[in-house]
């Protein structure tokens, strides 16, 4: 299910992330010729692609894993995980077609066609369309842009994918309490952080209750040495219970 640069979705104003956050701005072919998409999603692409790919292979991803990475971007992660992973393994879907375009750019200048990474635009985290159960899925800076009823929907829709010993891991800013309406300065990085607004911070609590709408269970691995203080999530379905 291979889905070229020209047959890329353009979503229209009217998707449900409109207004939320800045990650609905359509980068131009010059944007992307001039790399301005390795800085429009956060910059630091060497080092967070770098933390990401270490992390998911300390969790255990191997080789023939099928892996989805939700708010797949630009490949900051993504070009690791392609060049590791064998043949059609890799999965991304972002809301943002520009970066999609992005993406295949990058797969290009990597040289990393032949490995047939599955690459779609969905504003409704809509992962049923590749068809596929995955072993392992991944957000990074995702769960951070979004309010609660979003992340359930996001939720909703991993649950339905994932294999029964799927794991996925997704970021997120840590608050002390529920219904923290205080702005919380996180260290290191200095992200500024709101309750009702990007970027959005959450309680453990707050995640457990919208995974557990969702259907899923949760950990809170928290410290993964991300350079903004993003902590670590994972989910899991309910029949998956861990022995410890």
């Amino acid at each position: 299910m291979l889905e070229k640069p020209q047959a890329y979705d353009k979503l229209t104003a009217s998707n449900v992330m409109s207004g939320i956050n800045s990650y609905g701005e359509e980068l131009s072919e010059f944007d992307i010729s001039q790399n301005k998409h390795r800085h429009f999603i956060g910059g630091k692409w060497s080092e967070i692609g770098q933390l990401q790919y270490d992390f998911l292979l300390q969790q255990g991803l191997q080789p023939h894993h099928q892996l989805l990475d939700i708010g797949c971007g630009c490949l900051r992660g993504g070009l690791h995980f392609i060049n590791y992973l064998e043949v059609n393994r890799y999965y991304g879907l972002d809301v943002n077609a520009s970066l999609i375009k992005a993406a295949w750019h990058e797969v290009k200048l990597a040289n990393l066609e032949p490995k047939n990474p599955h690459l779609i635009v969905s504003d409704k985290f809509e992962i049923d369309r590749f068809q596929q159960q995955f072993d392992f899925m991944l957000s990074v800076s995702v769960f951070t842009h979004l309010p609660m009823n979003i992340i359930i929907r996001c939720l909703s829709e991993v649950q339905k994918n994932l294999t029964p010993q799927g794991k996925y891991y997704s970021t997120f800013f840590l608050a002390p309490t529920s219904a923290h309406t205080a702005q919380i300065a996180h260290q290191p990085g200095g992200v500024v952080t709101n309750y009702d607004r990007d970027p959005f911070h959450y309680s453990f609590d707050e995640m457990s209750f919208m995974a557990s709408v969702a259907g899923l269970k949760i950990n809170l691995i928290g410290e993964w040495n991300h350079s903004r203080n993003q902590q670590m999530l994972e989910f899991f379905k309910c029949d998956n219970l861990r022995a410890d």
